[in-house]
């Protein structure tokens, strides 16, 4: 049942599509990883990389709402499940229990890697198919690389 209909052709909206729903579940499993490990870590520079990790996920929920209201607007329900998260997760894992600050900032870093490399990726797939939502995903991109910038400079 569609009942917003898209202006795209069929072709373009499988394409937009499908980045667009592998970037809500990547941006939604680093809203989840982010904070399990803000809830966890421990250590000298505790304060600063927990505030580090509150900016992150703010971050990226908004981003994940924008990317999930896109594929609405284009008629096709977003799928935010936390089983369908869990099945496509692309972050790797994180580890259970306390984590020390420097183990904090590699995880998220890693993370953070891993999902700009699939965000790329469906940046180059938008481009003909969808101007709008590769306009999108760039500026999604973007703020995921301001933060793994700032991810990789804390452990130098």
């Amino acid at each position: 049942m569609y009942v917003v209909k898209s202006p795209l052709s069929d072709t373009d909206l499988k394409t937009v599509s499908e980045a667009l729903q592998g970037a809500l579940v990547d941006l939604l499993d680093l809203t989840l990883s982010a904070k399990q490990v803000h809830w966890n870590v421990v250590g000298p520079r505790f304060r600063s990389v927990h505030l580090q990790l509150d900016e992150l996920v703010a971050s990226t929920r908004l981003h994940s709402d924008a990317v999930a209201e896109r594929s609405s607007a284009l008629g096709v329900s977003p799928d935010g499940r936390a089983a369908t998260v869990a099945r496509s997760s692309a972050t790797g894992s994180v580890p259970e229990g306390w984590i020390n600050d420097a183990d904090a900032v590699s995880t998220l870093r890693d993370a953070l890697a891993a999902v700009i490399v699939r965000m790329r990726e469906r940046i180059t797939a938008t481009g003909d198919a969808d101007p709008v939502s590769q306009d999108l995903l760039i500026g999604v991109t973007g703020d995921l690389e301001k933060h793994h910038w700032m991810f990789q400079a804390e452990n130098g």
